[in-house]
């Protein structure tokens, strides 16, 4: 973020407000390949197709309100823009590549798994080390994606409302990647060990999070169907303790997306929207049908199932009012 911070399209407070300050050190573009590179470079800036979105929400409903607070959010009917999406076709593509490398490295360590989704490559091997890497480099090129949405979306609002971003609150809450494996010291057995974590909720007084956040836990933020409300949750110190910090990634699907297009028809998805007081921009209707509502798991039931188990806490519920999709 250091880039798109150099260039105007960030705010230096964004990356305080941001995982890994908006960059991870290990990094290194010598292993991302060229056609990862061409793939992304023309996809700078833009929110990408299957479950991405920008949805415009009101605050449906606060749990939290000392959580709440530190994030910005003050009272019902307040207006947030959530985004999700990633690294687009470069980071695609590095996992791609890493498919290829990992089915030799598998085949030479005699590693066997059931599905070539799940080819993997020893840590320490220098499948492993490239793939760390090139992730780790389709990490920043997703925040500065990430910054750059932000900053049209700023536009876009202080245009239609003849107002300055800083003026209406567009501050960033919190960016954080959806999928990302890290490194980091947990406690096992009453000592610290370093662990390679796919994580979500770090809890509170936690040193990697926010001096906003200090004191409720990282902000976890979990989307919905578009047809259905998200949520902020906030990481524990249970959570810390019994998932090292782990917790719900989203909603989760309910039907596959071939199911979704057989079962699910373009016009019932819009009518069904329509009536929710939801309008929706889409590319392709195909899309409208693989991301219906009803291809989903019912999102408040999974977030109540960690609210309840402890290993995050309900913060805030958004209810959607526009939807984006690629």
């Amino acid at each position: 973020m250091d880039w798109s911070l150099r260039e105007g399209y960030s705010w230096t407070e964004d990356k305080e407000h941001c995982e890994e300050y908006g960059r991870m050190l290990q990094a290194d573009a010598s292993k991302v390949s060229m056609r990862a590179k061409k793939r992304g470079l023309p996809q700078l800036g833009t929110l990408g197709a299957g479950n991405h979105y920008g949805e415009v929400q009101v605050v449906y409903e606060i749990y939290d309100k000392h959580a709440a607070a530190k994030m910005g959010i003050e009272e019902k009917g307040q207006v947030c823009v959530m985004v999700h999406c990633g690294s687009r076709g470069l980071g695609h593509q590095v996992a791609t590549d890493a498919l290829v490398e990992m089915e030799k490295a598998m085949a030479r360590d005699g590693i066997f798994v059931n599905d070539r989704q799940l080819a993997c490559a020893r840590i320490q091997s220098t499948e492993g080390q490239n793939y760390l890497k090139g992730m780790a480099a389709a990490a920043n090129f997703a925040w500065v994606n990430r910054s750059c949405m932000t900053f049209c979306v700023r536009q876009a609002f202080s245009r239609i409302f003849n107002s300055s971003p800083d003026d209406l609150d567009m501050h960033v809450i919190y960016d954080v990647s959806h999928n990302i494996a890290k490194f980091e010291e947990h406690w096992i057995d009453g000592r610290p060990k370093e662990l390679c974590v796919h994580r979500k909720a770090f809890g509170p007084h936690h040193p990697l999070i926010p001096v906003d956040y200090q004191l409720t836990g990282q902000p976890v933020l979990i989307g919905g169907s578009m047809g259905t409300c998200s949520y902020i949750l906030s990481g524990t110190q249970k959570g810390m303790r019994e998932t090292f910090g782990t917790t719900c990634h989203g909603a989760g699907r309910a039907m596959s997306r071939s199911k979704s297009r057989r079962n699910i028809l373009f016009e019932d998805v819009l009518e069904n929207l329509k009536q929710k007081g939801i309008s929706i921009r889409v590319a392709s209707p195909k899309l409208v049908m693989e991301e219906a509502p009803e291809s989903y798991k019912d999102v408040t039931d999974v977030v109540n199932t960690c609210h309840e188990a402890g290993i995050s806490k309900l913060a805030v519920k958004l209810r959607p009012i526009a939807v984006i999709k690629g």
